[in-house]
């Protein structure tokens, strides 16, 4: 929102240049530490930074399909980079050689964000001088604050930790579980990987279904396809009745992902949307650690169906206040936000 949105992305770009480095020469385990570091601060940044021009290029009417569209590739990419990394560390060892991929990408991104990327806060800059009234809070913290006063962005961010808890309990508890159950490591690991291709894969359609139904039935639709996945899990039907399970959780998650951050960029000012939607996905990536340790507690108190369970019931709860908080934000120009949507 200061700055622009170019600066943000070279600086993402080349704090994460130095991680296959530090991966690749590490005596001790605080190297892998601080290069993970370096490597989240990287995510987010070029990422926030990505979304957010490729919704100030495709402009309001598409904020669904921009938002889409960039999560289904990049979930794409990280698929594919996850199976050539096996690949090499499979042929070669785990290391150097798969990291040496991991320069080459870094590398590229840099001199892509260089040489090639324009701005693009100057189609935000347009939409507020068309949308005066819509100026919104001028500090960070003024922005946390509405954050928190929206019902809509409050639904929000609440929905995305929730969708986040999800992953944790799925990454963390779903191998584990599908272990006890005597499945495998091929198999395990085919469960595994289809809730991210079809999350991924399925990410297109909904963001763009999301432009022309709107944001509100599909986030509250995904939120229960998701408790719904979970609850699944915790079932002992068999190998078919779990990759059933990965399938509603991907496509539950498909539909609230995209759908939740063009919803947040509906709902913010023009030149704070960058603002908006860095909170939005701070609360939403808390949802690792609150999954992670919530998860692993009930898991260990009272066993893997249980917490599967207990997750299920979260998701019901989150649909349950979106659907009664939140306001389908609009798209029209012009819109002024009325004094009913905040608490």
């Amino acid at each position: 929102d200061r700055v622009g949105r170019r600066r943000v992305l070279i600086l993402g770009w080349a704090i994460g240049l130095p991680v296959p480095f530090l991966i690749i020469w590490a005596p001790h385990w605080e190297w892998i530490v601080a290069a993970n570091l370096l490597l989240g601060i990287n995510q987010g940044l070029c990422w926030t930074a990505t979304i957010l021009m490729m919704m100030d290029l495709m402009g309001e009417k598409r904020r669904g399909l921009s938002t889409g569209l960039n999560e289904s590739v990049g979930y794409s990419g990280v698929a594919i980079t996850t199976l050539a990394t096996g690949f090499i560390a499979a042929s070669f060892a785990p290391r150097p050689h798969p990291f040496f991929l991991g320069i080459g990408l870094a590398t590229i991104g840099l001199l892509l964000s260089v040489l090639f990327v324009r701005d693009t806060i100057h189609y935000s800059q347009k939409e507020a001088t068309q949308n005066p009234e819509r100026i919104g809070p001028r500090s960070f913290w003024g922005s946390f604050g509405a954050s928190l006063r929206d019902r809509t962005l409050l639904s929000c961010n609440q929905a995305g930790l929730v969708t986040k808890i999800n992953d944790a309990a799925v990454w963390g508890l779903f191998p584990l579980f599908l272990a006890s159950q005597g499945l495998d490591v091929v198999r395990i690991g085919l469960v595994a990987a289809i809730y991210p291709q079809v999350w991924g894969v399925t990410q297109l359609a909904t963001g763009f279904l999301s432009d022309h139904v709107g944001r509100k039935p599909l986030i509250v639709v995904g939120m229960v396809v998701q408790g719904l996945g979970i609850s699944l899990a915790a079932s002992a039907g068999g190998l078919a009745v779990w990759i059933g399970s990965a399938i509603l959780l991907g496509i539950g998650t498909a539909a609230v992902y995209p759908t939740l951050i063009a919803a947040v960029g509906d709902s913010s000012p023009p030149m704070r949307r960058a603002s908006a939607i860095g909170i939005y996905r701070g609360f939403r990536d808390w949802g690792f650690v609150v999954g992670g340790l919530l998860a692993g507690l009930v898991a260990e108190a009272q066993g893997f169906h249980a917490a599967f369970l207990v997750i299920a019931g979260i998701n019901v709860v989150s649909a349950m206040l979106v659907a009664g908080f939140m306001t389908e934000p609009s798209r029209a120009r012009g819109f002024v936000r009325s004094s009913t949507d905040v608490f």
